[in-house]
This record gives structure tokens, sequence and C-alpha cells, in this order.
């Protein structure tokens, strides 16, 4: 029988029958949909290694159809940090779901990275639970299909540093206004939000004053 050992995160559990689950767990590879046997059993050694906002190492066979079997699981990090946090646990489920849900229709590898790259960003209690938003935001809406273009605004025009601008819903841009809220700061970084890891960005001081601003254009061009 065919087995597989990768790396996991787990995106939904559902009991099944008197002591099983079924797993929706989320890979390098892609969503991978399996039994975990006996997993709701006091003893099961199988328990342990698939919690929520976790990333994990499974071994998993064929089953019949498309349902594997987990035959393994161990726990390599658990962002326990999430869970102290109200409004962190509240967006990690919605990261869950969000990413669940664009998975199904855009397939491919960077889904697990984003995802895993969040979970981080929110266990670390030093980055501000703004810049895992935006930066969520802005790498959800690329994989999606929209990546928000930060070098044109919506003319067409190059990104001025003499100019302020304005997020425009209906173009999916920025948008030259006078006196729009965006200035060149918050331009600059928005492209380090959508290039680089958070943990460069965690390293950036001075982010108060312009992360609300980022974090509603952000998640406006994500349609959320």
């Amino acid at each position: 029988m065919k087995t597989n050992r990768t790396t996991a995160i787990v995106l939904r559990r559902t009991n099944y029958g008197e002591a099983d689950r079924i797993l929706q767990l989320l890979t390098p590879d892609g969503k991978r949909s399996v039994m975990a046997r006996g997993v709701r059993r006091e003893k099961s050694r199988l328990a342990g290694g698939i919690e929520l906002f976790a990333v994990c190492e499974v071994v998993l066979t064929e089953g019949k159809g498309e349902l594997g079997i987990l035959t393994s699981a161990r726990l390599v990090h658990f962002y326990k940090n999430i869970m102290t946090d109200y409004d962190r646990m509240q967006f990690g489920y919605l990261v869950i779901k969000l990413v669940s849900g664009a998975s199904e229709m855009v397939e491919g590898p960077d889904w697990y990275d984003v995802l895993a790259e969040t979970l981080m960003g929110l266990d670390a209690l030093s980055i501000q639970i703004g810049v895992v938003q935006t930066w969520f935001y802005l790498h959800y809406a690329a994989l999606t299909g929209y990546e928000l273009s930060l070098w044109h605004d919506t003319a067409g025009e190059k990104l001025s540093a003499d100019k302020t601008y304005r997020y425009d819903v209906a173009d999916r841009g920025l948008k030259v206004v006078t006196g729009g809220e965006l200035t060149s700061e918050h331009i600059k970084l928005l492209r380090l939000i959508a290039t680089r890891p958070l943990k460069v960005i965690a390293q950036i001081g001075g982010l108060s004053e312009i992360i609300p601003d980022c974090l509603l254009v952000a998640r406006e061009h994500a349609a959320l």
C-alpha cells in the first residue's frame, strides 16, 4: 500500500462514528482528506499530532476512493500563543476558512506557505496583528488572481512620491486623489509586505501610524 510522509496543517476535523475523525489537511502538495481511526480514544497515539493552529508531520496511506488513512502524526510546531489572544484566534479561524475555500478553486503549493507564514505571524505576539492581516490579505488576493498593483495607478501611470492616493474599489487599484490617505510611505510599506516574509516586516519600526490605512487597502482589495 502506497504511503506518503509530508507536513500538513489541519483545516477541519469532523467526528465520525464512535472514535474516528475525518480530517481535511493542507499539505505542500495540496489538500487531502483522510480518516484518523480511533483518534478520539483516550490513548490514541494520533491525537496529539493533529492539533489546530499547528504544523504536523504525517504519514498517509491510500484508502478507499479519495479518502486516505492517517497512520502516523507528529506535532512539529504548535502555535499556542494564538489561543491566548481572542483577536488573533478569530483571525486564525478566518484565515483557515478562506484558505480552505480558495484552495478548492485555485490549486498550488503556495497556499500551504501562506497559511504557515500567517500562523507564524499570529503566534509572534511582537508582530502587530494589523501587519499580519495586511500581509495575508495581499497574498490571498495575489493567489486568487488579483494581485494589487503597487507600481502603477488606475490610469496606468507610475506611482509618484509627490502624489497621494486612495484605493478605488471599482477599479481595484490606487487612484490619484488630492489629499488622499495613501502617501509614498504607505506605498513603500505595502510593497514590502507584498514581497517580504513577515519576520522581515516585523523588524521595521514606526508602523503603528500607517498600518491601519494599509490594512484597509489590503482588505478592500481582497474583497473581504
